[in-house]
C-alpha cells in the first residue's frame, strides 16, 4: 500500500465511536491513547468539570513511563510535593521512629512522583481536552449491547450509539454493576475503614507525615505545604458499615465514636471533622474480578480492580492499565483486542494487589501485641530510602503500539 492509499484510506474510514465513563485518572489516560490510535472519544463524567484538590497520590515504576510517553512528566515533576520525613507515634504521643517515607512505602527517591491529586488529572486533561468530546455533569443510564455496538441512554435524556463503551467510574462503578451485576460479588473487604479531610495547619508540619497508632486506630496528619493538612482517621471494623456508606452524618458519628476516647491530637481531629466540607469516607478494599470485559464493555482502573491505598498502587495502575488497554485496541477488534489487555495486564495488577498485606501490617496494627512488634520493626529500619523500589511496581514493561494504518 502506497503513501497515498493509506492517507485516502485514513480519511475515507469512518472513525469508531467509544464512550468512556469517568474524567478522573484512568478515563483521560484511555481517551489520549484512543485518540492516538484513531478513535472518535466521548468521555462522560457525573462532575461538572474535572475534580481538583484532592490527597496526594503516588506515580511510580512503570506508571512514570506512561506519562512521560504522554509529555507530561516535566509538568508533573515540577508539582512534586517532595515529602521528607514520616513520624511514627506510640499511643502516648511518644516517637517511634522518624523515616523517610520511601523506607516504608518502597518509592526509590528523586524518580518517584509524589503530587496532588487535582495537578495529575488537571495535567491529563489538558493533554486530551482538545481532542476528545466530554459531557459533564452527566451520566450513563442505560446500556443496551447489540450486533452493531452499544446503544447508551444518559442521565441528561440523550441517547446515542457507540462501537465501544469503558467503565473508568472508580470502586463504586456504576458501569460495572450494570454489566456485571451487585459491587458486592466483587468488593473484597480488607477489615478497616476511613476518612479523609483537610484542616487548618496549626500544627507547624511541613512535606511530613505524622501518624499515632492505637491498637486497631491510626490518625496521621498529613502536610504537603504549610497552610493546611490532610487528616487521615483509619480504624478496624469487622464488617463494612453499609449503612454509613449514603449518610455523611452517621460517617462522622461513626468515626466520633470510635474514637471519643484517644488523645494526641485527635480531639481536635475529631472537631474538625464535624465542620470540613470535603469529608471522604469508605471501606478499605479491593476490587476482584474474574474477567474484566463483557461483549463490547469492558473496565478499567479501579473500576476493574482497585487495589486500596493500602497497596500505594491505585493511580499508577489506573495510567498503566488505561495505557494497555487503549494499545491493545489499536490493530485489534473489540474482542481480540480485550483478550489482549487481559493477557498482558492482569498479573501485573495480581502483583500489586498483593502489596497489600505490607500496606496493612506496616501502617495499620490491630492488636497491642502486632502494635508493639511492628515498632520494633520500624525503630530497626534504615532511614535512608531504598535505592530499588518493590518489584511489582515496575513489574511490566510497556510495549510499544503503533495505530491502524
Amino acid at each position: 500500500m502506497t503513501l497515498t492509499d493509506q492517507q485516502t484510506k485514513t480519511r475515507t474510514t469512518p472513525r469508531r465511536k467509544v464512550l468512556i465513563s469517568g474524567a478522573g485518572i484512568a478515563g483521560p489516560v484511555l481517551a489520549y491513547w484512543l485518540n492516538r490510535y484513531g478513535y472518535a472519544v466521548t468521555v462522560v463524567e457525573k462532575a461538572g468539570a474535572p475534580r481538583s484538590g484532592g490527597y496526594p497520590i503516588d506515580v511510580r515504576g512503570t506508571a512514570l513511563d506512561v506519562v512521560r510517553r504522554m509529555g507530561i512528566l516535566p509538568r508533573l515533576r515540577d508539582s512534586h510535593i517532595d515529602l521528607r520525613r514520616l513520624t511514627f507515634l506510640e499511643e502516648d504521643g511518644s516517637e517511634v521512629a522518624l523515616l523517610h517515607p520511601h523506607t516504608v512505602t518502597g518509592g526509590v527517591a528523586g524518580r518517584d512522583l509524589e503530587v496532588r491529586r487535582g495537578d495529575l488529572t488537571d495535567a491529563l486533561y489538558t493533554a486530551v481536552r482538545d481532542d476528545a468530546e466530554f459531557l459533564f455533569n452527566d451520566s450513563i443510564d442505560t446500556l443496551d449491547q447489540s450486533g452493531h455496538g452499544v446503544d447508551v441512554t444518559f442521565r441528561g435524556g440523550s441517547r446515542r450509539t457507540f462501537d465501544m463503551v469503558f467503565g473508568a467510574d472508580g470502586t463504586h462503578s456504576r458501569t460495572r454493576e450494570m454489566l456485571f451485576g451487585p459491587e458486592e460479588r466483587f468488593h473484597h473487604y480488607l477489615g478497616y475503614c476511613f476518612a479523609v479531610f483537610t484542616m487548618r495547619n496549626t500544627f507547624g508540619l511541613s512535606h511530613e507525615t505524622v501518624m499515632w497508632n492505637a491498637p486497631g486506630r491510626a490518625a496521621a496528619l498529613y502536610a504537603v505545604g504549610d497552610d493546611e493538612v490532610h487528616a487521615f482517621l483509619n480504624f478496624a471494623q469487622p464488617e463494612p458499615p453499609f449503612d454509613a456508606f449514603r449518610d455523611p452524618r452517621a460517617q462522622r458519628d461513626l468515626v466520633a465514636t470510635v474514637f471519643a476516647d484517644d488523645g494526641w491530637e485527635v480531639p481536635g481531629m475529631l472537631a474538625a471533622l464535624r465542620d470540613a466540607d470535603d469529608v471522604f469516607f469508605d471501606a478499605v478494599s479491593q476490587i476482584r474480578m474474574p474477567r474484566w470485559s463483557s461483549g463490547r464493555v469492558a473496565l478499567v482502573g479501579d473500576a476493574a480492580w482497585a487495589p486500596s491505598f493500602l497497596t500505594g498502587q491505585g493511580t499508577s495502575l489506573s495510567l498503566v492499565g488505561a495505557y494497555m488497554l487503549a494499545g491493545s485496541l489499536a490493530e485489534r477488534d473489540h474482542a481480540t483486542g480485550f483478550a489482549a489487555y487481559e493477557h498482558s495486564t492482569r498479573k501485573f495488577v495480581t502483583m500489586n494487589q498483593a502489596l497489600v498485606g505490607k500496606g496493612g501490617a506496616t501502617l495499620f496494627p490491630t492488636t497491642p501485641q502486632a502494635l508493639k512488634e511492628r515498632n520494633d520493626r520500624l525503630r530497626n529500619l534504615s532511614a535512608m530510602p531504598a535505592e530499588e523500589g518493590r518489584p511489582a511496581h515496575s513489574a511490566l514493561t510497556l510495549p510499544e503500539f503503533t495505530p491502524t494504518s
